[in-house]
C-alpha cells in the first residue's frame, strides 16, 4: 500500500501513487526520485499528481469536469516534473491548496482521511481494481471529488474557495475531516467579492427579515406545447395491457425473445446442450409472473413453485414450470449478440457503447414515455439506484439511500401524479462533459424546453440547485426552487444580519439578487432555499413543536413560501422501483443489464397505471386501484380469464 504522503511534498496532496510492479517502469521512477538509486529504499515510496504532465492520466478531462471519480495514470507513465524539489523532513510544511501543474488544479481537492477501505467510495468493478494494481496504476488516495459526488455535492460548483483553508492549517492533524467538512460563509476581509460564475455580492448588503417586504417577482405564463396530461384519444385504451403496451410495445416482447434465444443458443452450445426457444407468449408470461411476484411475497423463487397441500400457490405452476422460468431468468438478452462483439472489440476507443446491452430496450421505454404524457406545470428532478449483484464499471453509490452499489439514474418527473417523463442512466468517469458540473448538465439534459414549453417550474434537491444553473433557467424561460448548499458558488456572502445559529424557531433571513431569491429558515436546523418565482414571506405558518419553560408546546411559527411550496411538491411518491424490487432481491440477477430490464419493466408499469388513473378520470369513471390493476395487467399478459380465488392463500399481504 503506497504511503499517505508524497516523497517530495510532506504536507497535503490531492493525489498519490505508489512506485509501479513493472521493473523497469520502477527503476524510471527510483532515477527520478533519487538520482542515483540506494541499495536499500522504502517500498511504500509515493509521488503526488503534481509530478505527471496531464497527458500521464487516463482520465484527466472527466476528473476536472466531475465525471471521473477517481484519477487513474496511464500504464507506463513516469513522472517528469520535479521542481527543484528536494525531499522534505518529517515535519509538516504548510502547503497553499491552490497548486497548477501543467492546468491540473490542486483546488479541487481538499484534505480528508485515507478511505481506500471505504466500501462507499469504491467505483468500478473488482476487475478494473484488480487491473489497475497490476499495472501500477495506483488508485487515487486522496480523492475528495469521490466523496463530495456521494455526498451529494457537485465537485465543480461546490469547490472550497482559497478563505476555507488557511496555509497555516495543520492538515495532518486528526481533527482533519472536520477541517475538510467546515463551511466558511464569510470572509474575513471585508470589501467587495465576486464569485467564479460572475455573481457580484458586496459586503453593505444586508439580509433582511420577514417583517421587511419583497417584491414578487413576474410570472412566466405556463404556455406547454401540448396539452397535459396523457397524449391517447380517451376511447384507444380501455384495458390495463393495452397501457401498458404504449410504453412497453408488443413487438419488444419479439425482439427480446429473439435477442435472448441467439444468447442462449450460444450459452448452452458451449456446455454441449441444446435450447429450447422461447416465444413471445413466453416472454409476457415472464413478464406477468415477475410482476406478480412483486404483488405475493415468498421468501425464495422455488416457493412459489411449492408443491406444499396447504402451502402453495398454484397461479406460477399453471403459467411456467420453475425450470423454464429460472432458465429464462439467467439468459435473459436486450441485444444482438453479434454486434455485443463488435462493440467489445472497440472497448477503449471513443466508438465504445458502454450501454450497448440495454441500448435497444432503453431508446424505446424513454421515447414512448415522452411521446405518450405530457407534463403539468411542476416537475422535479430524483436520482434513482438499481442494486446490482455483478461488477461493472458503470457502479456509483448514493450514500444517502444505500451502502451498496448500484446503477445511478436521473430521471424528470412530474409532481403531480409521479409519472417519469424522461430518464437516463450515468454513465461514470467515461462520459464526455462540459465545465459546469454534473448537476448543472443533468437538469440541462433532461430540461427540453423545446418539447416542454415555457413556464413551467423545476423543484430540485440541493445537489441540482446552483444560482448559475437556476438564471440559465430563466433564460430558457423555465422557473426553479430548491435548496442550497451555503458553500455553493454564488451563494451569498454577506454577513450583515445574517440568520444566527442560536436563532428561535420560524426566524428567517432573505436577500434578493437580481432576479434570485435567497432565504434562510430555522427550523430544527437551518434551511438555505433559492428560487427564482417565490416571494420572500407571504404570511404563511406552520405547526411546530417550541420549547417553552422546560415544555414543548405546538405553536404556529412563521414559515418561507418557497419552503412550503418546495415541500408540497416533492411530496409525490416515487415508486418506480417496488414492483420487481422483490423479485430482484430473491433472484439476484447476475447481469448488470438485467437489472436495468427488471427497472425498465418498472417504469413501464407505474407509467401504464398513472395513465390509466388520469385516462379514466377524465372519462368521468372510477380508475382501477393500483392492486385491481396489476392483477388485471398479469391476467391479460398470461391470456387467463380468471384467477382461481384458492390460488391467493388469505395470509399472504398484497404489495398494493
Amino acid at each position: 500500500m503506497p504511503s499517505k504522503r508524497c516523497y517530495f511534498h510532506r504536507g497535503r496532496a490531492f493525489s498519490l501513487f505508489g512506485l509501479p510492479r513493472n521493473r523497469e517502469q520502477r527503476e524510471r521512477w527510483l532515477q527520478f526520485i533519487f538520482n542515483c538509486v540506494p541499495e536499500s529504499y522504502k517500498k511504500d515510496l509515493s509521488l503526488c499528481a503534481r509530478h505527471f504532465t496531464k497527458n500521464c492520466f487516463q482520465n484527466y478531462s472527466q476528473f476536472t469536469a466531475g465525471f471521473g471519480l477517481k484519477l487513474l495514470l496511464k500504464e507506463g507513465a513516469v513522472p517528469t516534473i520535479k521542481d527543484d524539489c528536494e525531499p522534505q523532513p518529517r515535519k509538516l510544511v504548510p502547503v497553499v491548496p491552490a497548486v497548477a501543474v501543467e492546468g491540473f488544479h490542486a483546488s479541487a481537492s481538499v484534505p480528508k482521511k485515507n478511505t481506500t477501505n471505504n466500501a462507499d467510495c469504491i467505483v468500478g468493478s473488482d476487475e478494473e481494481l484488480d487491473f489497475c494494481d497490476q499495472d501500477s496504476v495506483a488508485s487515487s488516495v486522496d480523492s475528495s471529488a469521490e466523496d463530495m459526488f456521494i455526498d451529494d455535492m457537485d465537485p465543480i460548483l461546490d469547490r472550497p474557495s482559497s478563505d476555507l483553508y488557511l496555509p497555516e492549517e495543520d492538515y495532518d492533524s486528526k481533527d482533519a475531516p472536520q477541517h475538510r467538512k467546515r463551511l466558511c460563509l464569510s470572509s474575513a476581509e471585508g470589501g467587495d467579492r465576486k464569485s467564479e460564475n460572475g455573481f457580484y455580492w458586496t459586503e453593505t448588503e444586508k439580509w433582511q427579515s420577514s417583517d421587511e417586504a419583497d417584491v414578487e417577482p413576474p410570472l412566466l405564463v405556463f404556455t406547454p406545447n401540448q396539452n397535459p396530461g396523457p397524449q391517447i384519444l380517451p376511447n384507444r385504451c380501455s384495458s390495463a395491457l393495452q397501457f401498458f403496451q404504449l410504453l412497453f410495445p408488443k413487438s419488444m416482447f419479439q425482439t427480446i425473445a429473439g435477442y435472448t434465444n441467439s444468447y442462449a443458443a450460444k450459452y448452452e452450445e458451449r456446455k454441449g446442450k441444446l435450447w429450447n426457444f422461447i416465444s413471445q407468449s413466453d416472454m409476457k408470461s415472464y413478464v406477468a409472473l415477475v410482476i406478480y411476484m412483486g404483488m405475493f411475497r415468498c421468501s425464495s423463487l422455488s416457493d412459489y413453485w411449492s408443491e406444499s397441500q396447504h402451502f402453495s400457490l398454484s397461479f406460477p405452476a399453471k403459467i411456467m414450470s420453475y425450470r423454464k422460468f429460472l432458465s429464462i431468468s439467467k439468459v435473459l438478452h436486450l441485444s444482438e449478440s453479434r454486434e455485443d462483439e463488435k462493440n467489445i472489440l472497440k472497448k477503449g476507443t471513443a466508438g465504445y457503447e458502454r450501454l450497448g446491452k440495454i441500448q435497444p430496450l432503453y431508446q424505446v421505454i424513454r421515447e414512448s414515455c415522452k411521446s405518450y404524457f405530457h407534463p403539468f406545470q411542476n416537475i422535479t428532478i430524483v436520482e434513482r439506484m438499481v442494486k446490482p449483484q455483478a461488477g461493472t464499471g458503470l457502479k456509483q453509490s448514493l450514500k444517502s439511500r444505500s451502502p451498496n452499489m448500484g446503477f445511478k439514474l436521473f430521471a424528470l418527473t412530474d409532481c403531480t401524479c409521479g409519472y417519469t417523463w424522461d430518464f437516463f442512466v450515468y454513465e461514470g468517469k467515461s462520459c464526455a462533459s462540459r465545465s459546469e458540473g454534473l448537476s448543472y448538465e443533468t437538469v440541462m439534459a433532461l430540461v427540453d424546453e423545446n418539447m416542454l414549453g415555457s413556464g413551467y417550474k423545476l423543484f430540485v434537491d440541493k445537489f441540482y440547485t446552483s444560482p448559475t444553473l437556476f438564471t440559465d433557467l430563466l433564460d430558457k424561460k423555465v422557473l426553479a426552487c430548491g435548496p442550497v448548499w451555503p458553500n455553493r458558488t454564488g451563494y451569498p456572502k454577506s454577513a450583515k444580519n445574517k440568520l444566527l445559529s442560536n436563532a428561535p424557531r420560524g426566524t428567517m433571513r432573505w436577500i434578493r439578487q437580481d432576479k434570485l431569491l435567497f432565504v434562510e429558515w430555522k427550523d430544527s436546523k437551518e434551511v438555505q432555499m433559492c428560487s427564482s418565482f417565490h416571494k420572500a414571506y407571504e404570511g404563511d405558518t406552520v405547526q411546530r413543536k417550541v420549547r417553552r419553560d422546560a415544555h414543548r408546546t405546538l405553536e404556529e411559527i412563521p414559515v418561507p413560501a418557497v419552503v412550503l411550496d418546495y415541500s408540497k411538491n416533492m411530496e409525490a411518491v416515487d415508486s418506480s422501483d417496488c414492483i420487481t424490487e422483490h423479485f430482484r432481491a430473491i433472484h439476484k440477477p447476475k447481469k448488470w443489464y438485467q437489472c436495468m430490464f427488471y427497472h425498465f419493466l418498472d417504469i413501464a408499469v407505474e407509467n401504464a397505471f398513472i395513465m390509466q388513473e388520469l385516462v379514466t378520470k377524465g372519462n368521468g369513471k372510477k380508475p382501477l386501484t393500483r392492486k385491481a390493476f396489476l392483477q388485471a395487467l398479469i391476467l391479460e399478459l398470461t391470456d387467463i380469464d380468471s384467477l382461481d380465488s384458492a390460488a391467493v392463500p388469505l395470509t399472504l399481504s398484497s404489495s398494493g
